[in-house]
């Protein structure tokens, strides 16, 4: 007799997506506007202790910070879940990054353009680890525009790097930047796979 699972009995495969950026570029905000489960947050009040580690210059209403991680769950399928890791954005957590992105397909890069120097290292440090990521420009309100070009020429990204536009605070714009990372990753395996067949 044949056997044939059932949903029930067909075990899910899951795949994790690491959200990243600096400090206060949204990355909490991110990961709980798209989790289909209450996130989980190690969120800490900032206090007067950081003054001096941490810069706070920009961000006059930000009163938490991530110290850990943020994570949330989304089901794509019934047998496929996605696993969002949100990075601690201040440099004296970023000693997690490594744990963090163990096992990730990729990763988004938040960028806030009215800080982006705070950029920078989020992004070498993904180019370092050799780990498929996009850059997604989180509009803030009250802050200048600027086109996505002229964003990308500014990080000096190179040109097979996804850029996009988001708003991190609605859930249909975040699931497009998790697609399109995902889309990505995929492109890249495929790639890396085509060079060792030839």
């Amino acid at each position: 007799m044949d056997y044939a699972p059932t949903s029930a009995t067909r075990k899910a495969a899951s795949t994790k997506i690491v959200i990243a950026g600096g400090f206060g570029v949204g990355k909490t905000t991110l990961v709980g506007s798209v989790s289909e489960i209450v996130p989980l947050r190690t969120e800490a009040l900032v206090t007067n202790e950081s003054t001096g580690v941490d810069d706070l210059a920009g961000l006059p209403t930000k009163s938490t910070t991530t110290v850990a991680m943020d994570f949330g769950r989304l089901t794509l399928a019934e047998d496929l879940v996605l696993y969002l890791f949100g990075t601690p954005g201040q440099r004296r957590f970023w000693f997690m990054w490594d744990d963090l992105c163990l096992g990730a397909i990729g990763a988004i890069v938040l960028v806030d353009t009215a800080r982006l120097d705070d950029s920078f290292s989020p992004l070498d440090y993904f180019e370092s680890k050799g780990l498929p990521f996009i850059v997604a420009v989180n509009h803030f309100d009250g802050t200048d525009q600027f086109t996505l070009d002229e964003v990308a020429s500014a990080l000096a990204l190179p040109d097979d790097v996804p850029i996009i536009s988001i708003d991190a605070r609605d859930r249909e714009s975040a699931k497009r930047a998790l697609v399109r990372v995902t889309e990505y990753a995929l492109q890249r395996l495929t790639e890396s796979l085509s060079t060792a067949v030839n």
